[in-house]
């Protein structure tokens, strides 16, 4: 039988990744529960935050739109910016190493759940100057 603690995991059951411009609760990812293809979890930005132009080498990104509204922007192949008004139910998909950002533009807080394929990039937050852990419960 699976480990339920590994299979059933809630943002608040993990330690969570907090920046200025919120918070990555990753709840499957290798180091939380084996996944070998891929990582994911939630992320919360409260109105006004979101997180800059940045790109993920080498994996691909999708991104949902949980709650909340915002401008999110990914860039087409020639590095041309794509730019749309997003909210619950929006599916985003980031393609390979190319770049994106996305900001809260509503008064509410905006919860995403992001998956990486293959996992990996998400570590490397873990080297932002704004980084600090947040432990699980908190």
């Amino acid at each position: 039988m699976a480990d339920r603690s590994k299979v059933f995991v809630y943002p608040k059951d993990v330690d969570a990744f907090g920046f200025d411009w919120g918070r990555l609760a990753l709840t499957v990812a290798p180091e939380v529960n084996g996944a070998a293809r891929f990582s994911g979890g939630v992320v919360d930005l409260p109105p006004g935050q979101g997180h800059a132009r940045h790109n993920h080498p080498g994996s691909e990104e999708i991104i949902f739109v949980i709650s909340g509204n915002g401008e999110q922007m990914v860039e087409d192949e020639a590095g041309n910016p794509v730019v749309a008004q997003v909210g619950p139910g929006c599916t985003i998909y980031v393609p390979e190493s190319r770049f994106h950002s996305t900001l809260n533009t509503g008064t509410a807080p905006m919860q995403l759940f992001v998956v990486y394929s293959p996992a990996g990039p998400e570590l490397g937050l873990r080297d932002l100057p704004d980084f600090r852990l947040i432990p699980a419960g908190s």
